[in-house]
């Protein structure tokens, strides 16, 4: 029923009006007549004077005409199945995010809001995920790095399939093999920003970003990441640079020698420097939250949403039971007249 009513419309609501005087008819005919002119003790003196009235005409015929009447008003009101789709049109935003994958991402020196540990990697993956869905307008990609990159998604507003492919990026194991989405070790920070600043070389977009987050330095790749946003800045891309990761977060001592953190926030304050985009420090699971917050407020997002509404005309349903019942009360009056006075 709320399906029914969701969905059926009257396009032309006030030929509806018309129902009031349609329904009156019905009162004012059942109403009393006139009081008679004679008056009789009885009318068994008037039984000789005619035959008894035949009932059909009125009977049957009436019923039909009031019926034929009430569903000529509901088709001059335009009956239609509605059906309304919304059509949103791409914000003008391109965004590219250059995902960490490397070793250290495994550290686990965030907590959850029970106190808990959370691996760098998990963190970085919900808050991402929160930031994807709060721009379904923005058309966004991902590509993944290690010790190079590995592109995940293209810049699409298919966000499920974005997701979707974050949720299975993996870690190798220490020993350097297993199933890891990118099995190079190493951190190739400047590789990663030249893959995403390559996807939206191509991009007509009004503004184009990357989101860089990283937990290292770079030691990896054949571009330095200087010089790869000198590359992005002069497409016009900004790069917001999140570093993460506490000050004694370390990786382990079975993947370096002398373990120690090593992301270089100076280079990556020059990053985002230099391509106009801001740069950010994130130790807590809560800053790496409002991190997020922070880029969304920056880069704001224009919608666009259209409703598309969709009419099936249903005005034959009422029109053609109204022409059959009058057709057929005026067969009945036609076969069954009423008497004519002598």
């Amino acid at each position: 029923m709320n399906n029914f009513l969701q969905h059926f419309h009257f396009a032309s609501p006030w030929w509806l009006l018309l129902l009031l005087p349609a329904l009156a008819t019905i009162f004012l005919r059942r109403g009393r007549g006139a009081d008679a002119t004679l008056t009789f003790s009885t009318l068994s003196v008037l039984v000789s004077l005619g035959k008894k009235l035949r009932q059909g005409p009125g009977a049957s015929s009436l019923p039909l005409i009031f019926l034929a009447l009430v569903f000529a008003i509901l088709a001059m009101a335009r009956p239609v199945w509605r059906e309304e789709f919304q059509n949103r049109s791409a914000s003008g935003i391109d965004i590219m995010i250059a995902f960490d994958v490397s070793l250290s991402m495994e550290i686990d020196d965030f907590y959850t809001n029970e106190g808990a540990p959370l691996q760098r990697l998990d963190a970085a993956k919900a808050v991402v995920t929160n930031f994807v869905k709060n721009r379904p307008d923005d058309r966004i990609g991902l590509v993944v790095f290690s010790g190079q990159p590995y592109h995940i998604s293209p810049i699409t507003l298919d966000h499920d399939w974005l997701l979707g492919g974050l949720a299975r990026v993996k870690l190798n194991h220490r020993n350097g093999y297993g199933d890891g989405t990118v099995r190079e070790q190493g951190t190739a920070i400047g590789s990663a920003i030249s893959a995403a600043s390559s996807r939206l070389s191509a991009r007509d977009a009004k503004s184009k970003i990357v989101v860089l987050i990283t937990d290292g330095a770079n030691n990896s790749g054949k571009i330095s990441p200087i010089d790869a946003a000198k590359y992005a800045a002069d497409l016009n891309i900004k790069i917001y640079a999140v570093a993460l990761g506490t000050k004694e977060g370390r990786v382990s001592s079975n993947i370096q020698r002398f373990p120690r953190q090593e992301f270089d926030l100076p280079t990556l304050q020059e990053v985002s420097r230099l391509t106009g985009g801001e740069h950010y420090w994130a130790q807590t699971n809560a800053e790496l939250k409002n991190t997020f917050r922070t880029i969304d407020a920056l880069e704001k997002t224009e919608r666009k949403t259209y409703t598309v509404t969709e009419d099936t005309e249903l005005f034959l349903w009422f029109l053609i039971p109204s022409a059959v019942w009058a057709v057929i009360s005026a067969l009945l009056m036609a076969l069954t007249p009423p008497p004519r006075p002598s």
